[in-house]
């Protein structure tokens, strides 16, 4: 399957268009003044290419992060940003 090539402009006003094509598996190539700047490609192509996992596992992964009681914790701090 050919990689599409759009413009910045293009990409921007089109993206609704791109994603749904990343999701049927097709990559694009972004451009700007007709040098590749990015690459909007699926998921699944992301991992494999880079050896990373895909970024949807680290949802929540912040849980407590702000200690056991994330309401007192923000207080406080709230309290010591306005003195």
């Amino acid at each position: 399957m050919a990689i599409l090539r759009k413009g910045a402009e293009e990409a921007r006003n089109q993206l609704p268009d791109l994603l749904d094509a990343a999701e049927e598996g097709r990559s694009t190539i972004i451009t700007r003044h007709g040098r590749a700047v990015a690459a909007l490609v699926p998921i699944e192509a992301y991992g494999a290419a880079t050896g990373q996992q895909p970024l949807t596992p680290v949802a929540g992964s912040g849980r407590g992060l702000w200690g056991k009681n994330s309401t007192r914790t923000l207080r406080k701090l709230r309290d010591e940003w306005s003195r």
